[in-house]
């Protein structure tokens, strides 16, 4: 059970083996919500603080949670995407042990792995990213409760080449990048969603967000939004030295007062 510092997904699954899974359990309360928190890095290597620290500040909120370190490097797919998901059952299967509410599961993902919060959101259902070696899942939904989309990679119309690039290498078909188009690919069923950004995000453009939202909007799925005219890409908490910038840093208090909304 994940209540060690960290854990493989899978003892010896080939795919899940390779994914660790971070516990941040509240000890003192009874059966709190919970959120999977997915850092970025491109797809190229897992952002540290995009994890432990957002885990420390939902914790502060009355919120347990669990970092997910996924499988990153070149040409990757699926391999996240069945981690990511694989995950989620597994915390919604093992809630009670793991004294967490079934039915206030939600994701967290910042930059890429806000593309991969996204691969949870909206293709929780997508048959080969499935993955259930010990045949203990079946019925077992991945659908998150709730997913906060954090500066995220989301569309190909906007394209950040180097995750893409990391994700599906250099010759990725291009019917695979609109498979993985979130403003393409909104699931009719999807949990409500809340996304921020900056204006003058220059790694990841804000089009991410804009374009998602509309679509968001156009399948009558509930959602906010939020842009910040300022700040670079990677904030984060928006809590550590150049990374402490302005309005943006508002976007934790608006997500919490979001999540008390959700019931979280």
């Amino acid at each position: 059970m994940f209540k060690e510092p960290s854990q493989p997904l899978h003892p010896d699954h080939p795919v899940l083996s390779k994914a660790n899974l971070y516990p941040y359990f509240l000890e003192d309360a009874k059966n709190p919500a919970c959120m999977l928190i997915l850092p970025g890095g491109g797809y190229a290597h897992v952002s540290h603080q995009e994890g432990p620290p957002v885990a420390g500040w939902l914790n502060s909120i009355g919120i347990s949670a669990c970092v997910l370190e996924y499988t990153v490097g070149l040409e990757v797919y699926p391999d996240p995407q069945q981690q990511a998901l694989y995950a989620m059952r597994y915390l919604r299967a093992n809630a009670e042990a793991l004294n967490i509410d079934p039915k206030r599961i939600g994701v967290i993902g910042f930059s890429a792995g806000g593309h991969l919060a996204g691969c949870v959101s909206q293709g929780y259902e997508r048959e080969a990213w499935y993955l259930d070696p010990d045949q203990c899942l079946e019925g077992i939904s991945a659908r998150p409760d709730a997913t906060i989309l954090s500066y995220a990679v989301l569309s190909p119309k906007t394209l950040h080449k180097g995750s893409y690039k990391n994700l599906l290498g250099e010759n990725r078909a291009s019917d695979l990048i609109d498979s993985l188009a979130w403003d393409q690919c909104i699931h009719e069923d999807s949990a409500p969603v809340f996304l921020w950004h900056t204006a003058n995000d220059d790694c990841v453009p804000v089009g991410n967000t804009y374009l998602v939202a509309l679509a968001l909007e156009e399948k009558s799925i509930p959602h906010e939004v939020h842009v910040y005219p300022e700040g670079a890409h990677g904030l984060g908490l928006v809590s550590i030295g150049h990374r402490r910038e302005g309005a943006s840093g508002q976007w934790k208090a608006q997500a919490e007062r979001w999540l008390i909304d959700l019931g979280f």
